[in-house]
C-alpha cells in the first residue's frame, strides 16, 4: 500500500501502517523519558485522565496497545452521551479526546505495550515494547477489557474472513443484502446490530439470557424491536460455523432444549463478556476473580494494603497506582461513568504526588 512521502509498503505490520500514517509510536531518542503521570490505555477513561493530567500541568504518557477509543472506539454511534442527542460516533469521540489531550500537551505512544510496572522508592518504572522504559510518579491503569473468545475451533479459523470480535463498524458496508449474526447483550451489541441493520438483508442478535432488559439500554431495546430485519434469538449460544474460507454459516444450540440449527450468516460479531487482561501486573496489585483490579474500599481490605490511610477511591493495593473504567473491580460499564472516572482520578493523584513531596 502506498505510505507517505512514496513509499510501498508489502506485508505491512500495524506498526508500520500507523507510522505511515503518522502516528506516534515510540518516543524521541533525545526524549526526557521521566513523566509524572503514565495513562496505561487510551479508552475513554484513559483520555480523560490524559485531559484532566495534562491540562492541570502533569507531564502526561498515553500507551495505548492497539488504537484509541478502545471498545468505545469502535462503536457505530452512542446516542446517551451527554450533550450529543442526535448520537455521535466512537470513533469521532476518540479522535476529539486524542486531539484535546494532544493540544494540552500529552505525549501518546500507540500500538506498543507496556510488558513490565514496577515501583521502585516513589518511582513507577515502565518497560514499553519497542520503546524501553520510562519513569512516572504516578500511573492510571485505563486499559479495559477483551471481549471473551468463542472457543469453537471451526470458527477461529475464520476470524478476520467473516468473524469478528468487536463491532468492526468497516464490514457493514461490505455485507450489503447479506446475513449478519451478532452475539452478546450489551450495548455495543445492540449499537452494532442497529448499525448493521442498516446494510443487511437480515441480523440475527444471540442472546444468552431469556431477554436483553437486564444487559441493555432501553432506548437500543425498543430500535431493535423497531428493526423490521432483526431477530432476536434469545436463550441461544453459537456452537459451531463454517465455510469454504471464508464464513458461510453458523450453528445455533438452544440452551433450553439443546437443539441446534444452523443458519446463513456472512458475518459473526462477537461482544460477549469481559477479560481484563492483568496478568501482566505486579503481583502486589491486588484483583478479584476474574482479574479485575481493586479500587477504594476494595483494596482497603486486600492483605497487601499495608499504608496507614485507607486507599483513594480510585487507588489500587499498590499506593500511586490508579485504575479507572472496566478494568476495575465493580465499575459501570458505560462510556460516561469511564470518562467520569478519568477526570476524577486525577484530582487523587494530586493528593498522592503532594502527600509523597511534603512526606
Amino acid at each position: 500500500m502506498p505510505a507517505v512521502g512514496g513509499a510501498v509498503l508489502h506485508d505491512p505490520t500495524d506498526v508500520e501502517i500507523a507510522e505511515a500514517w503518522g502516528v506516534p509510536t515510540t518516543l524521541a531518542p533525545d526524549a526526557d523519558r521521566s513523566f509524572d503521570l503514565l495513562v496505561v490505555g487510551a479508552g475513554p477513561g484513559g483520555l480523560a485522565a490524559a485531559v484532566y493530567g495534562s491540562s492541570e500541568g502533569l507531564r502526561t504518557l498515553v500507551v495505548e496497545r492497539e488504537s484509541i477509543g478502545g471498545q468505545a472506539g469502535t462503536s457505530s454511534l452512542i446516542r446517551n452521551y451527554l450533550g450529543f442527542s442526535r448520537g455521535i460516533r466512537g470513533s469521532e469521540l476518540a479522535q476529539r479526546g486524542y486531539q484535546q489531550a494532544w493540544v494540552f500537551g500529552a505525549h501518546f505512544v500507540l500500538m506498543r505495550t507496556v510488558e513490565r510496572l514496577e515501583k521502585r522508592g516513589d518511582q513507577f518504572v515502565a518497560a514499553i515494547g519497542a520503546v524501553g522504559e520510562v519513569t512516572a510518579r504516578a500511573v492510571v491503569l485505563a486499559s479495559g477489557v477483551s471481549y471473551r473468545r468463542l472457543d469453537v475451533p471451526s470458527l477461529e479459523k475464520l476470524v478476520g474472513a467473516g468473524v469478528y470480535y468487536g463491532a468492526s463498524v468497516s464490514e457493514a458496508h461490505g455485507l450489503q443484502d447479506r446475513d449478519a449474526c451478532v452475539v452478546g447483550g450489551g450495548n455495543s451489541a445492540g449499537q452494532a446490530v442497529l448499525h448493521l441493520a442498516r446494510y443487511c438483508r437480515r441480523v440475527l442478535l444471540v442472546i444468552r439470557g431469556e431477554d436483553l432488559a437486564a444487559s441493555m439500554s432501553q432506548y437500543l431495546i425498543d430500535a431493535i424491536v423497531a428493526a423490521d430485519n432483526v431477530v432476536v434469538r434469545a436463550s441461544s449460544e453459537v456452537t459451531g460455523g463454517g465455510g469454504d474460507g471464508r464464513l458461510e454459516y453458523v450453528v445455533l444450540r438452544d440452551r433450553r432444549t439443546g437443539d441446534e440449527e444452523t443458519v446463513q450468516a456472512d458475518g459473526l460479531f462477537v461482544m460477549i463478556g469481559a477479560v481484563p487482561g492483568t496478568d501482566w501486573l505486579p503481583a502486589e496489585v491486588g484483583r478479584d476473580a476474574h482479574g479485575f483490579v481493586l479500587t477504594g474500599s476494595d483494596a482497603a481490605v486486600d492483605p497487601q494494603w499495608h499504608e496507614d490511610r485507607p486507599p483513594q477511591p480510585y487507588e489500587t493495593t499498590v499506593p500511586g497506582l490508579f485504575a479507572v473504567g472496566d478494568v476495575r473491580c465493580a465499575s459501570v460499564k458505560r462510556v460516561a461513568s469511564a470518562v467520569g472516572e478519568g477526570s476524577v482520578v486525577v484530582s487523587q493523584i494530586h493528593t498522592h504526588l503532594k502527600v509523597r513531596s511534603d512526606a
